[in-house]
């Protein structure tokens, strides 16, 4: 699964997805977790920026409280699920990002790794979104991480990845005019090991209250950290 990320240097983000809106100003996210609003790149024409709620809340939902447990969406049955089988034909985003966070048992507790690529350079994940109105006319726009099955670096700490496009298959993504399935799926394979890099954090990021650079620095002593649960 994919349920904690990082987005520190917003610099790229304008020239890589030709973002024309300036006004909108970002502040570096060193642990982005799910419920809160994340920015993601849309067509719409030309490609927008905008801010969703990562949890996916389907237009049919009765409960909102339901994106709580749809923040990711299994590339196996994304064309097959109510939620999303309409959603990989007609919205689909990227969720831009520079890392995410993943944990593998180690002793007594969940040793949390970042995982980045070797560049340090921006990515970004496929997603899906939606919106969702109440009865008494609130509007939510969410959104949700597609994964697919770990590489051979992230299978030594995971089972599950967050789908990482090329730039060149973000274009293919973001493109309205493709609507099958089965190619869009063939996009959402394991983003190549020998391109990426893990290494340990503090538990510090187990607490998505805590949005601080420290995240991000290799793991020295977890111990002087033991009370972030």
């Amino acid at each position: 699964m994919c349920g904690r990320f990082t987005l520190i240097d917003f610099e790229e983000i304008a020239e890589r997805f030709q973002i024309s809106d300036d006004s909108v100003e970002l502040k570096p996210r060193y642990n982005i977790a799910p419920s809160q609003e994340i920015p993601v790149i849309l067509n719409q024409g030309s490609n927008s920026l905008a801010f969703f709620q990562w949890g996916l809340i389907p237009s049919w939902a009765k409960d909102p409280a339901i994106g709580n447990k749809m923040i990711n969406a299994r590339v196996e049955t994304i064309d097959e699920k109510p939620a999303f089988k309409s959603l990989l034909r007609q919205k689909r985003c990227l969720i831009p990002a520079d890392g995410f966070y993943e944990w593998k048992r180690s002793g007594t507790f969940n040793q949390p790794y970042r995982i980045t690529l070797k560049n340090n350079r921006l990515f970004s994940f496929a997603g899906l979104w939606d919106t969702w109105s109440s009865p008494t006319g609130e509007v939510i726009n969410s959104c949700t991480v597609i994964t697919t099955t770990s590489n051979e670096l992230i299978e030594t700490i995971h089972t599950r990845m967050p789908a990482i496009l090329t730039p060149e298959q973000e274009k293919l993504w973001l493109d309205p005019k493709i609507t099958d399935s089965q190619f869009l799926k063939s996009l959402l394979r394991p983003y190549p090991s020998d391109l990426m890099t893990a290494y340990e954090v503090s538990k510090i990021v187990n607490s998505p209250k805590y949005d601080q650079p420290e995240c991000i620095e290799p793991f020295e002593d977890n111990s002087l950290f033991k009370d972030f649960k």
